[in-house]
């Protein structure tokens, strides 16, 4: 499943993550509203992949196939915590 992955130019490191070549214009108006300009960061073959560094890949692509979006907020203090002792 590939996927285009945009980073918010209003809101730091959220990131959203869509089926590769769909038009922002087809997303839900709220999020495009808060988002801003988006900004393209990579191109992804979710296959091609067992994980990701800061959100599951099922649920990535069980909502890439349910709502046709993944929204990635910013990690919690716990979160960046568990990252840095290694226990993600």
């Amino acid at each position: 499943m590939m996927c285009s992955i945009y980073k918010s130019t209003k809101k730091p490191d959220t990131y959203l993550y869509v089926p590769y070549q769909t038009e922002f214009e087809d997303l839900p108006e709220g999020l495009t509203q808060v988002w801003g300009e988006p900004e393209l960061v990579m191109h992804l073959d979710l296959n091609e992949r067992q994980s990701l560094a800061l959100c599951d890949i099922a649920e990535v692509k069980a909502k890439l196939e349910e709502e046709g979006y993944f929204l990635q907020m910013p990690p919690s203090e716990e979160e960046i915590a568990q990252l840095i002792a290694g226990k993600k």
